[in-house]
């Protein structure tokens, strides 16, 4: 158990037209800090030689006590008026609430809540999880997409049957030391599901952070991220933690978005330093996103006996343990003729080309994908190679199985369809 600092005294809130204190905004950088400091604290330590020391971090905001109540306690009123109906906010099953932040990573609530409910159905807890082979895991996660979240849950459920008897350790700093636990889904678990004044920083949560509180820097800023979870870390503090974390995420996915937020709506616009200051559209300012790499894959298509070729790819890397039609990665304007030598290579024996069977094109977050399909046979099956964790001769029926990527699934459809299987 983590031993936890005393609760400073809890002020009133401040009630909701209740306007932002012109002195309750303070900055400090690390200089002012260290003189300030108390004459019993540890001096700084020298840089090491050959280093140069450390530049002074930027401003950080230290928002007045009377501030922080004009946000903590009517966003809390406006919660308990306003959330979504969602199934996860119906149970106090650490288990099943630690299932949905996995999942609302990366992924809209709406996509989420099938996937959850099949999921919980499937794996009702940690200890029929653990239970389950990864490839049924991935199977129920098929689809969802950002797979290593499946592998790390499977993982982790692993080590809490192993470790803690099959219930979740219920304070954020047992749960950072399992696998896919960050500094977030600690504190949304060990907050939602077991009432710790845990924080957390999401997308949503910081961008109500900047908008409030007036915080500067572009989003992965050292000192700004450093300033959020400060910022997080004074509000949690008080009745209902778990709650209130929730409306933060719930005010920042409903009323504070990115674009055309909801300010006539806010229920903390008083509070609102970028409302005060007519800077609502400039914080948090557009992280600026890299131009999506291509990746063109040329796909192996071999079908025998009435089943096709299937491969898992190492853990690591796009699509990692995933299964797949045999791929490798080409130029996107290679030949047939280096697509064949590449396919030869990743199986590690010779194939002969058959003919086209399509184009597969899909828009992840960082790369534009191509899967060329094609057909292939060769005088020698292959049964293992160092490019695949395995090989596997597998019917549509058994496939449909197996963990497959969204692209890779509508690849094998295209190939099942074009008739490469008798009967297909």
């Amino acid at each position: 158990m983590t031993s936890r600092s005393p609760r400073a005294p809890r002020a009133k809130p401040a009630p909701e037209d209740a306007q932002v204190p012109r002195e309750g905004i303070v900055t400090k950088t690390r200089a002012a800090a260290t003189a300030a400091a108390s004459s019993h604290e540890a001096p700084a330590r020298k840089p090491r030689a050959g280093r140069p020391p450390s530049a002074p971090l930027a401003a950080t905001v230290t928002p007045a006590r009377a501030h922080l109540a004009s946000v903590r306690g009517p966003l809390l009123d406006w919660y308990d008026r306003n959330k979504r109906d969602l199934p996860w906010r119906r149970t106090r099953d650490p288990y099943a609430i630690w299932l949905s932040e996995v999942m609302l990573q990366q992924t809209q609530v709406s996509t989420v809540i099938p996937y959850w409910e099949r999921f919980l159905a499937r794996f009702p807890t940690a200890r029929a999880l653990t239970s389950a082979p990864l490839d049924d895991v991935l199977a129920g996660w098929k689809g969802l997409g950002y797979y290593s979240r499946a592998r790390n849950l499977h993982r982790a459920a692993q080590e809490v049957v192993a470790r803690f008897g099959g219930t979740l350790p219920s304070t954020a700093a047992e749960l950072l030391e399992l696998p896919g636990f960050g500094r977030y889904t600690a504190g949304a678990v060990a907050s939602i599901a077991f009432g710790e004044e845990a924080p957390l920083v999401d997308g949503n949560v910081a961008r109500v952070f900047s908008r409030i509180f007036e915080v500067e820097g572009l989003p992965g800023d050292r000192q700004r991220e450093a300033t959020l979870w400060a910022l997080a870390a004074a509000l949690v503090k008080g009745e209902r933690p778990g709650d209130f974390n929730q409306a933060l995420m719930e005010h920042g996915a409903t009323t504070c978005r990115p674009e055309n937020p909801l300010c006539l709506l806010c229920p903390v616009r008083g509070a609102c330093v970028a409302f005060r200051k007519g800077r609502v559209d400039e914080l948090p300012p557009a992280k600026v996103r890299a131009t999506p790499k291509k990746l063109t894959l040329a796909v192996a298509v071999w079908p025998h006996a009435g089943t096709l070729l299937f491969a898992r790819r190492a853990d690591a890397g796009l699509f990692g343990g995933l299964w797949e039609l045999p791929a490798a990665e080409i130029a996107d304007d290679a030949p047939d003729s280096e697509a064949r030598a590449r396919l030869s290579a990743a199986l590690g024996v010779d194939v002969s080309l058959e003919g086209a069977l399509g184009t597969v094109k899909r828009q992840l977050t960082h790369r534009d994908l191509s899967l060329r399909l094609l057909r292939v046979s060769g005088p020698r099956r292959p049964a293992s190679t160092p490019a695949f964790q395995e090989l596997r001769w597998c019917s549509p029926d058994d496939a449909g199985k197996l963990g497959m990527s969204t692209a890779m699934q509508r690849a094998l459809d295209i190939a099942l369809g074009a008739g490469v299987l008798p009967g297909g």
